[in-house]
């Protein structure tokens, strides 16, 4: 049976990357919708991105549903600094006439969910988890008809990109992604720790560059952008990348060394909203929640992606 995804995202540079891992067309899993939410630009932004995204890869059949535009409970924060104000700096921006979904991304979420066998669909969710939080707080029976949730968030040892505390995703709507946690679905997570195993160095650049299509060319453009502003906060030769991570393991999960724990998220505190407390050496007997990547072949990441850029030719 083919496998069935729907990725929630908000587009960001790397997420932009993580689509294009995704959209190659293939007989292993069907798309059955990109949700977005607001998170590194607000929704009507992340909206257009996706949309032209989809354009730009030649998957106009995939549908494209608006979600939340603020967390559960806190303001919206958003990410300008890092990907830009539009989000996608380094690809040059039209409005796509690929037009959004009339329904809302929660009802897609819930209707497809509980329309479907038990135990069936997968999430992929890399930006704020709100929308999956409110879908899962609308019809709780749709946690029995997910396969997975692979998402990308939290951190454990690399500490914060947001705050000394925090993982964005995570800080953006901490209650949200506490109910994910919570829900008792299978939950797989790549947090910083192991994201920060894959950057987008100038030799990856230029695998990526030497690869000739369009799509190939506009990830080119917009690592080359990413990666200054990650280059210059890290002092790292390029960017982490996160998002990708989770097509990646959909793709090839036999590049990550993963490790069940629980996971909580601290939700109220001013010093660490957003903290993940991963208990990886079994601190607690609080139950195994989540499987946490540790670890990743990054060279055998990087020909994964190489190779579904090339498939675009």
């Amino acid at each position: 049976m083919t496998r069935k995804l729907i990725i929630d995202c908000d587009p960001g540079q790397d997420d932009a990357i993580n689509l294009f891992l995704a959209l190659p067309p293939t007989e292993d899993y069907e798309i059955l919708g990109i949700t977005v939410v607001a998170g590194n630009v607000g929704l009507e932004k992340v909206s257009r991105n996706a949309r032209l995204l989809c354009e730009l890869t030649g998957r106009i059949d995939v549908p494209v549903y608006e979600g939340c535009a603020a967390p559960l409970k806190y303001p919206l924060v958003t990410a300008e600094e890092v990907h830009s104000r539009e989000g996608l700096e380094g690809v040059e921006l039209f409005e796509p006439s690929i037009k959004a979904q009339n329904q809302n991304a929660v009802d897609f979420i819930v209707e497809t969910l509980m329309a479907a066998e038990d135990n069936s669909i997968t999430l992929v969710p890399t930006g704020p988890l709100t929308n999956i939080a409110a879908a899962l707080q609308k019809e709780p029976k749709v946690a029995g008809k997910i396969q997975e949730i692979v998402l990308m968030g939290g951190a454990l040892r690399e500490g914060g990109n947001i705050t000394p505390s925090a993982e964005f995703n995570i800080y953006v709507d901490p209650h949200a992604a506490q109910t994910v946690f919570d829900s008792g679905c299978k939950c797989i997570v790549f947090g910083l720790d192991v994201t920060h195993q894959v950057l987008s160095s100038d030799a990856v650049l230029e695998r990526i560059k030497a690869v000739d299509n369009k799509v190939a060319q506009t990830a080119y453009n917009l690592l080359t952008y990413y990666g200054r502003f990650d280059a210059e906060k890290y002092g790292s030769n390029g960017a982490p990348l996160h998002d990708p991570c989770t097509m990646a393991y959909i793709l090839k999960p036999e590049l990550f060394d993963l490790k069940e724990c629980n996971i909580r998220v601290e939700a109220d505190s001013e010093l660490t909203r957003g903290h993940t407390a991963v208990d990886f050496w079994y601190a607690t007997e609080l139950p195994r929640n989540s499987l946490w990547a540790y670890k990743v072949d990054s060279e055998g990441f990087f020909d994964l992606l190489v190779g579904q850029l090339g498939k675009y030719g």
